[in-house]
């Protein structure tokens, strides 16, 4: 049985709903963590790191403010865009031009008062660990894997076991078209993103071949316009993919080539979205993550109910490609995550491979994705992409072998990248047997 005894926050009248489900033990609720009592107070005083203005970001920021959270930072360093309106609504066209973490901070505190919207209009990475420490919950709303990963291995790096406020739970939601997922990580004790990285493996790149030759689909007509025909005719003297003038050549030669190939499909729209690597956003589905998002925000901040992500579950996947699918399961924590286990994770390579080969195939492994990987031996520094100093001394390794190197099978490298500055990726050679 549910409790019966409300506890109202600072203002009963316009909590009165609220209140009933965050101050009153529910069936699943542990009593031995929770005071009906203090939540409100708690729930006003807590500082909430928001991280992302676009399509989920601006559902999230009115989710939280009407939730009862009333401070709260938002990060974004991009400013608001014509095509965001139709889905990023607390946008308007006159606000075209302008940063969407001060937009959107100022059009939430003018609706719902009391609430204190802090707005950063920069990159994540500008900030240091002081500065995340602040907060008590951080939500995301990006549809960046690299911005993701990077505040996650942060997070996971803050951890002292001796300080309890040094745990940040991260909430991270992201949508594609009618698909989205929502998941809760508890930095060190629970899966985090880096766990499953390979859920979000690079797409496949078309072979130029298969552009110049035989297009199939209207997108492989529009990467031939990008990569072979703009090389070719040179119209202006450097894409600018924000330029209306150059997206409409790209375009044009587009059709004209899926003309000649009978295929359809190729719009203005698809073809600034390829040529950008847009990932297509649906209102209703940025509304039912960021929805999910905020419940999972409420839960843990009031403990009025068992949230996603401990011990159990923590992943929640909803589909509306055909019909609504919603799926909650767990996701493992991995002991050979280079972010929060202590294993080196085994790399399958070939030994004939120059180093030059492995290096590059850092960028399309599932499991690493690293663009400017530098990597070392337990023994030496086999190459480093920085300083220039460096970098000249070990360019001569590319272009050996691994068993040149004097690597052998089951040994252990570091790799780093300046993407993440506070992860060593630990990784344990496997020769691939040779007939």
């Amino acid at each position: 049985m549910a409790s019966t005894t409300v506890y109202p926050g600072s203002e009963p009248a316009r909590w009165k709903y609220l209140d009933r489900i965050r101050t009153r033990a529910g069936p699943f609720t542990d009593g031995d963590a929770y005071d009906g009592s203090m939540v409100a107070e708690a729930m006003e005083n807590m500082t909430v790191l928001v991280i992302g203005a676009g399509g989920l970001g601006c559902e999230i920021l009115k989710n939280l403010a009407l939730s009862g959270f009333k401070n709260i930072h938002v990060i974004d360093m991009d400013t608001i865009d014509i095509s965001n309106l139709n889905r990023q609504f607390l946008f308007r066209a006159e606000d075209v031009g302008k940063y969407k973490a001060e937009v959107a901070a100022r059009f939430v505190e003018k609706r719902v008062r009391g609430v204190k919207i802090t707005p950063h209009n920069k990159m994540i990475q500008d900030f240091d660990e002081d500065f995340y420490m602040q907060f008590q919950l951080v939500v995301c709303g990006l549809d960046s894997i690299e911005a993701r990963r990077w505040i996650n291995a942060t997070l996971v790096n803050m951890v002292d076991e001796e300080v309890e406020d040094s745990y940040k739970p991260l909430i991270d939601g992201g949508t594609e078209g009618f698909k989205g997922q929502s998941r809760v990580i508890f930095p060190t004790v629970t899966s985090c993103i880096e766990c499953q990285l390979d859920m979000h493996a690079p797409r496949a790149a078309v072979p130029l071949c298969t552009l110049a030759s035989i297009p199939r689909q209207p997108e492989h007509c529009i990467e031939w316009a990008h990569v072979i025909a703009w090389d070719a005719e040179k119209p202006f003297p450097s894409l600018d993919k924000d330029d209306p003038e150059h997206i409409t050549w790209l375009f044009k030669k587009a059709l004209l080539r899926a003309q000649e190939f009978n295929i359809p499909g190729v719009t203005y729209a698809l073809t600034q979205g390829v040529v950008k690597n847009i990932i297509p956003a649906i209102a209703a589905t940025n509304s039912v993550i960021a929805a999910s998002c905020c419940n999972e925000a409420l839960k843990i901040a009031s403990n009025c109910a068992p949230s996603l992500g401990y011990p159990n579950n923590n992943y929640m996947m909803y589909s509306g490609n055909d019909s609504i699918y919603t799926y909650t399961f767990k996701h493992e924590k991995k002991d050979d995550c280079p972010v929060c286990g202590n294993l080196a994770r085994e790399l399958q390579v070939d030994p004939a491979w120059t180093l030059g080969e492995l290096v590059e195939s850092f960028a399309t492994r599932p499991e690493a994705q690293l663009k400017k990987p530098s990597i070392r031996a337990e023994s030496k520094t086999l190459y480093m992409q920085s300083p220039v100093s460096l970098e000249e001394a070990t360019r001569p390794n590319l272009d050996k072998t691994l068993v040149e190197l004097g690597l052998s099978d089951g040994e252990e490298v570091g790799v780093t990248d300046p993407a993440f500055a506070t992860v060593s990726f630990k990784f344990k050679l496997k020769f691939k047997k040779t007939e």
